[in-house]
């Protein structure tokens, strides 16, 4: 990130250095709680309730940002989140025993929008690759110097089929997924992004029918269906980027 970074970095101050820094470390409180919810409950548990991001940044924005909230937007915000319901219905296991991965996964979604708010906020004072630089090393430390310490312990990946993932995750994700969603925040309302990020299991299950073959049954497809008309209602009503 840096080389994108660079001429932005001599324009911050200090306190937004460590705004930025703690906004790393909730980034990091997400990625942490939601791979560790992976070993207490199912993968469809972990991706619903940790798409419960706009559950917080709808009200925070409201009251914090002052940010607008348009006559249907609540209606496409339910009509989505009834989307990955139906989408993600099927493989949903609401049995005792994954009580405390779902919590440590809708707990993730709490830990990422207030990340999301965070870039939010300071969006309109700089670029999306300088927010991501600075915030990176939040995310370092709190998941290299504490995360990883107190759960599974530090561990070193050995020879290239356990480099390139990692390597693949660090591309894809970070410097060009999450990259992107801050540069949006410049773009968009907070509120609209977040309703756009409840796509990620639309996303995710056309990836697995496409790479890995698959079969999207009669219950996922209205349920794509369904998401994507949600998110269309609440895009329609907005032209850009709602002003504080």
């Amino acid at each position: 990130m840096l080389p994108l970074a660079f001429r932005g970095l001599r324009i911050l101050t200090k306190k937004d250095v460590l705004i930025l820094f703690l906004a790393g470390v909730f980034l990091a409180g997400d990625v942490a709680l939601w791979n560790l919810s992976f070993s207490y409950t199912s993968v469809a548990n972990a991706n619903l309730l940790t798409n419960l991001t706009p559950f917080t940044v709808i009200p925070v924005s409201y009251f914090l940002f002052r940010e607008k909230i348009p006559k249907l937007f609540l209606a496409g915000a339910a009509v989505t989140l009834i989307g990955v319901f139906v989408l993600l219905g099927g493989k949903i296991s609401p049995l005792r025993s994954n009580y405390f991965g779902d919590f440590l996964a809708f707990s993730a979604s709490f830990f990422y929008a207030v990340f999301i708010l965070i870039s939010y906020r300071l969006r309109d004072r700089y670029e999306s690759s300088v927010i991501m630089f600075v915030s990176g090393f939040g995310s370092a430390l709190a998941l290299g110097g504490g995360t990883s310490v107190l759960t599974e312990g530090i561990q070193i990946p050995h020879g290239t089929e356990q480099l390139w993932p990692l390597l693949g995750l660090t591309l894809c994700l970070q410097v060009i997924g999450h990259n992107l969603l801050a540069h949006c925040q410049g773009k968009l309302s907070v509120n609209l992004s977040s309703i756009v990020c409840l796509c990620q299991p639309v996303i995710a299950s056309l990836y697995s029918y496409i790479i890995f073959s698959e079969v999207l049954s009669l219950r996922e497809v209205p349920g794509i269906a369904i998401v994507i008309a949600g998110v269309y209602l609440v895009k329609a009503q907005y032209s850009n980027k709602i002003q504080k």
